[in-house]
């Protein structure tokens, strides 16, 4: 071949790859583009519908999760209880509304029968808390009344209520104005022990 046919080959050449690789990179930009722009939509889709989230471990391959869902106002909207037994291949759901902003869930066992119960705790009001329990017995969730505060116990209540777990014993704590006081400044605080016999909560007092 002849030095002059050769060099004159050359522009077409490097065009060729200039060709190909100009191709390659759009081709890419194609690809990733859409996955990127999906996961983004993704993301602003799901933000704050799902507000509280908690996966509860039973035991190993046994799990509960609650999930509280919603728009619009806080304090209104739903929530599931979703079990997950990977032991035996048992899933199962259940949803309920609700009238308040969950703040915590649990698991505990408060009459040892061997069936859990699921507390979810609810504020209710701006600082009043309210509790929901749920027995999973026999394939299916159960509610269990949590019994309210008595009218004795209302009187000078004005929330702060703390739930507290001590020793697998569940209790409830909250100020009330001390009745001694003419100020109306002071504060005592009373303490709730609560009990569960054949799904029935009751309530003791606990005195210092």
């Amino acid at each position: 071949m002849k030095p002059g046919k050769y060099f004159l080959k050359l522009p077409l050449l490097f065009a060729g790859l200039l060709l190909l690789a100009a191709c390659g990179n759009s081709t890419s930009e194609k690809i990733t583009a859409p996955s990127t722009t999906a996961n983004t939509t993704e993301a602003k889709k799901t933000k704050g519908q799902f507000p509280f989230y908690k996966d509860i471990a039973i035991r190993p391959g046994v799990n509960f999760e609650v999930v509280s869902w919603g728009k619009g106002v806080d304090s209104i909207g739903g929530y599931l209880i979703l079990l997950s037994d990977t032991l035996r291949n048992n899933y199962k759901s259940f949803s309920n509304e609700r009238k308040g902003i969950i703040t915590d869930a649990w698991n505990m066992d408060l009459d040892n029968d061997g069936n859990p119960e699921i507390y979810i705790e609810l504020l209710s009001k701006k600082n009043v808390l309210d509790l929901n329990v749920y027995e999973y017995a026999g394939g299916e969730f159960r509610k269990i009344n949590f019994p309210p505060l008595s009218a004795s116990m209302k009187k000078n209540y004005a929330g702060g209520d703390k739930f507290i777990i001590k020793n697998g014993d569940l209790f409830r704590s909250f100020p009330v104005k001390d009745e001694k006081d003419t100020t109306n400044k002071a504060e005592t605080v009373k303490m709730l022990q609560y009990r569960l016999n054949g799904n029935s909560f009751s309530t003791n007092e606990i005195k210092e």
